[in-house]
């Protein structure tokens, strides 16, 4: 299971006292930040970071070691556990501790409700502190290189995410309802119960954000979290729960394992663990599903569309979120604009030029551009020529390696690139598939469709098979009515301002069209992943003067 770029990493059995050395060494804390243990701005081969396991409460070290390389250089700087299969019976071990009860529940510890209302506000506090968000902000860009704005722009969303679950807050994420019953005495109640040891799965492309709202989520409805994040970009996540330590979390709540695919499936298999989040590729969301028996919420790939309307406006407002979308880190989000279906309205008011023209100012000098973590160069442009084999297809901007970088061959560095296709040509039995195609990079497709071709348009969202994020750039009402009442992703904007990226902690994030589908950021993403419905009916009154009836 590609849980990780394996090809990234190499096998390194570390010896005790090496071992020692660099935790020793790696654990020292950071200057004003008390429980962080790595310093991103001197992280590099002679100084790497030792990542560990966390395991009933304990920082663990493993056997073996993966040495994780700079994206941006190559340098060996991180190494990370690779937990072996026979090193897991301590973690089997806190998994079946938890009962299928949970931490906390509406019944039992409702003291842990206001605990982690505490927990939350102290830990927003702490980031809300310039040298916390600085600190985050350039681990993130460490292993995943974004620009700053960009990865600050994480750490605030995380933040406020903190912010909306404060005090009561939690609490009221266990709210249910009443119901009168039949006669005097008896009343049903709906309540929100956790599952108890859950599994969640995060990728390498927001190692902050997806971890933390998915993570505290799990922890407020009562569960006990086995995580394991991607190997590359762990470092983030690992400091996030050193936070979580110093603001009271109770250390047994969350297990950190790092290791392979296979090793993590096997404890997902473990009959403790009652569901799990995963957050990645949708060939390894459809193995989990099959391996798992379906006990699994995803947030799979998006092959994200966006619609510009006939009604031509703000042009070059409407370019500009075209670039961010298609193109703000390095195209790395599951919410990026894969494809673009342009009215000819804009084609004629020059949107295509002025997109051009912001792609080209990107440089790999800010972060603007950078590597790719799960494509390489060859992938990328091999993909480009595939589709300019289609009769009428041409490239609009891009499509060339980026000059000057140090990029290690294992990733990818391009420039932002597009390629125009026409439209029926996509629509084409034997083109389809190649055009939906999600390449994980600074990379889209590129249509243009006239007055009366909206249907066709339509038929291609239809067809494609996963269903996360759209934007339906018009301000016409019955233009968005006809969209929407033909689509399903589950996060679509509308309006001159729409936008296909963006999960900020104000609305719902998620797909839609499969049962499966996992949300992000809001109470009702929180319930519906974290917690399941129990009726609880009271009868309590027996009629005075009972008389046994006859048999029924």
């Amino acid at each position: 299971m590609a849980y990780l770029v394996r090809d990234a990493m190499r096998r390194t059995p570390m010896r005790a006292a090496f071992e020692g050395a660099r935790l020793s060494r790696a654990f020292a804390s950071v200057p004003g930040i008390p429980w962080a243990t790595v310093d991103p701005n001197t992280l590099s081969e002679e100084s790497p970071f030792v990542a560990s396991n966390l395991v009933k409460g304990e920082w663990k070290a493993s056997k073996e070691y993966l040495d994780i390389v700079d994206p941006m250089n190559g340098e060996k700087f991180i190494k990370c556990p690779n937990t072996t299969f026979e090193e897991l019976q301590p973690f089997k071990e806190s998994l079946a501790a938890c009962p299928k009860t949970g931490l906390h529940n509406p019944f039992k510890n409702n003291q842990r409700y206001l605990m982690y209302g505490d927990i939350t506000f102290k830990a927003a506090q702490e980031m809300r502190k310039p040298e916390v968000v600085d600190f985050f902000a350039r681990c993130i860009q460490r292993v995943v290189p974004k620009s700053y704005k960009q990865a600050v722009g994480e750490v605030v969303v995380s933040r406020y995410f903190l912010e909306n679950f404060c005090g009561d807050q939690v609490r009221f994420l266990a709210r249910g309802f009443t119901v009168p019953g039949d006669h005097p005495g008896q009343q049903t109640q709906g309540v929100r119960f956790p599952f108890g040891s859950v599994g969640l799965i995060t990728p390498f492309n927001f190692p902050l954000e997806i971890p933390v709202l998915q993570l505290m989520g799990a922890l407020y409805m009562g569960n006990k979290v086995l995580t394991k994040n991607s190997s590359t970009t762990s470092l983030v996540p690992e400091q996030f729960v050193r936070l979580l330590h110093h603001c009271g979390m109770p250390a047994p709540d969350v297990d950190i394992i790092n290791c392979d695919g296979p090793v993590m499936e096997a404890l997902l298999k473990e009959p403790a663990v009652r569901t799990t989040q995963f957050t990645g590729s949708s060939r390894t969301a459809e193995h989990l599903s099959r391996e798992l028996a379906g006990k699994v919420k995803i947030e799979d790939a998006g092959f994200d569309w966006k619609i510009l309307g006939p009604d031509v406006q703000d042009v070059n407002y409407i370019a500009w979120q075209c670039d961010q979308d298609a193109y703000a880190c390095s195209g790395q989000k599951c919410s990026a604009q894969s494809i673009l279906f342009a009215h000819q309205n804009y084609v004629a008011a020059g949107l295509l030029d002025k997109v051009k023209a912001l792609a080209e100012r990107r440089t790999l000098d800010n972060l603007t551009v950078g590597p790719t973590l799960t494509q390489t160069t060859e992938g990328m442009l091999g993909h480009m020529r595939a589709l300019l084999q289609i009769e009428g297809a041409s490239l609009l901007w891009g499509g060339k390696e980026l000059a000057n970088h140090t990029i290690p061959k294992i990733y990818g560095a391009i420039e932002p690139t597009a390629v125009f296709v026409p439209l029926k040509r996509i629509l084409a039995p034997e083109n389809f598939a190649l055009c939906t195609r999600e390449v994980f990079g600074p990379f889209q497709v590129v249509t243009e469709y006239a007055e009366g071709e909206l249907d066709l348009v339509l038929e291609a969202c239809e067809r494609m098979d996963h269903h996360l994020t759209a934007a339906i750039v018009s301000n016409d009402k019955v233009f968005q009515h006809k969209v929407l009442g033909s689509t399903v992703n589950g996060t679509t904007y509308m309006g001159a301002r729409a936008r296909t990226t963006g999960a900020p902690q104000n609305h719902w994030f998620g797909p839609a069209g499969d049962p499966r589908g996992a949300g992000i950021g809001t109470p009702e993403a929180i319930k519906l992943v974290w917690s399941c419905h129990r009726e609880v009916i009271s009868d309590t009154l027996v009629p005075a003067n009972f008389e046994i009836p006859e048999a029924s």
